[in-house]
């Protein structure tokens, strides 16, 4: 191989990693699905799946990834292409994202699967001594959760209690809520799978407020935490 050659494979490789950085440090969810990615290998290793659990992790997580940059290098080629709207390209927009749906559900699917045997039953046990909780604990620890986050962002002088600032209300509620449904469904079979739901929705709700501006990633983090030991707590002292 030639000294020219060598260059050219360098710089191949140079410029495919200039692409995946610019798209992380570019794209909200590229950066979001990476951060999944990570959270998912680490939990993975640590409860000990198996090697094919772990190759069909990595291939799902890869799937994800590839479709969130395809979909962002369709956007940015479309951009270029066109100054105005145009039906078509709304279209293949659309369908480009349709895509990264179809690759997250799937990876979600395959996550569920693998992780249920894994997590179910030992997770499970920790909630069923607080199975027959009353549900005015959920009350309370929800209006406890509200008041911690409205004085932070009093003290912080960041936002306001609906909107904005040091923590992301929605998230803390959102999460606070995710425990509690852990800790109040009674069907031990269905338990995890209820309680895997939740935690999509919250995540879900926590993403909209990075996503419309409102909340930054820290912000929102805080939030999510700050809810959840809240609610854990309540529970863990009061059931």
């Amino acid at each position: 191989m030639s000294p020219r050659s060598r260059v050219s494979l360098i710089d191949s490789f140079n410029f495919a990693f200039q692409g995946v950085i610019h798209a992380v440090r570019t794209q909200r969810n590229m950066r979001f699905h990476l951060l999944a990615a990570v959270v998912v290998i680490i939990v993975a290793i640590v409860i000990g799946v198996t090697k094919l659990e772990l190759i069909a992790l990595i291939l799902v997580i890869a799937f994800v990834l590839i479709t969130e940059m395809f979909n962002s290098s369709l956007e940015a080629a479309i951009d270029v292409a066109t100054t105005s709207f145009d039906p078509m390209a709304k279209l293949a927009k659309d369908m480009a994202a349709g895509a990264v749906l179809i690759s997250t559900v799937a990876a979600v699917g395959v996550g569920f699967l693998i992780f249920d045997d894994h997590v179910a039953a030992p997770s499970m046990r920790l909630v069923n001594r607080a199975e027959q909780a009353p549900a005015y604990l959920t009350l309370a620890a929800l209006m406890v959760t509200a008041i911690l986050v409205i004085a932070t962002k009093a003290l912080t002088h960041r936002g306001t209690p609906l909107r904005g600032g040091l923590p992301s209300g929605h998230a803390a509620l959102a999460f606070a809520a995710w425990v509690a449904v852990t800790y109040l469904v009674h069907d031990g079979q269905h338990r995890f799978l209820i309680s895997s739901l939740a935690l999509v929705m919250a995540i879900m709700v926590a993403q909209t407020r990075i996503e419309a501006g409102f909340h930054s990633a820290l912000e929102v983090t805080y939030g999510a935490v700050l809810g959840a030991l809240v609610m854990l707590a309540f529970f863990q002292v009061f059931a």
